[in-house]
């Protein structure tokens, strides 16, 4: 789902205008935010990429959602149903726009910025939406081998193309689509021998149609 807000120009009125949000940059594997303490804000990935993770009583750590440039995470956006704490971890470098909109009264009548909330919101938040749903049909598949062919078929849907690079590490692949990662790993070989997909390194080429 492409959106039309342009995020560059929502930063700079929010940069002009607002003094009650705030841009802050992370390094690599730094912890941006976490959903257990309920705070009314939402985030944008301005820049890098992000995970929202948790870990299970065994210490095993699930990816439930990617966050790329653009994406709107945040505890208003995300019911908490569990008592482990879930953190959105920075995968790359990444700057990151906080909006507490509890604190919208401490802000200039006049502030375009919020204007700007208003407008793009619904924008931004039907994008969450829809790529939740599809992370819901992916994990009702109920095979490897399924998981894998219906995200490849996303990721070239995405890049307009048969041909794209992985987003992210296989070990963190295995743990997006909560599977055994030598399960993975064996079923990518079939694809492999079998024409389906071509893999080098971490890009992946669809062979047939899928």
């Amino acid at each position: 789902m492409k959106r039309n807000f342009d995020v560059d120009s929502f930063v700079h009125k929010m940069a002009t205008n607002c003094k009650i949000c705030e841009i802050k940059d992370f390094k690599e594997d730094e912890v941006i935010t976490t959903f257990l303490m309920r705070r009314n804000q939402f985030c944008i990935l301005l820049d890098g990429e992000a995970q929202l993770i948790t870990y299970d009583k065994d210490g095993n750590k699930k990816i439930l959602y990617y966050y790329r440039k653009n994406d709107i995470f945040g505890e208003a956006l995300f019911k908490i149903y569990m008592d482990r704490e879930l953190f959105v971890l920075a995968k790359k470098k990444c700057r990151i726009l906080f909006y507490p909109y509890d604190s919208a009264e401490n802000c200039t009548e006049d502030c375009l910025y919020h204007i700007d909330v208003l407008r793009n919101l619904p924008d931004l938040i039907l994008h969450s939406i829809a790529e939740q749903n599809f992370r819901i049909i992916l994990l009702t598949k109920k095979s490897v081998r399924d998981k894998l062919l219906a995200y490849f078929n996303m990721l070239s849907i995405e890049n307009s193309s048969k041909t794209f690079e992985l987003p992210f590490s296989l070990t963190d692949l295995a743990d997006y689509l909560m599977i055994e990662r030598t399960a993975m790993m064996r079923e990518l070989k079939r694809l492999k021998d079998e024409e389906i997909i071509k893999k080098t390194n971490s890009q992946i080429t669809l062979l047939t149609k899928i």
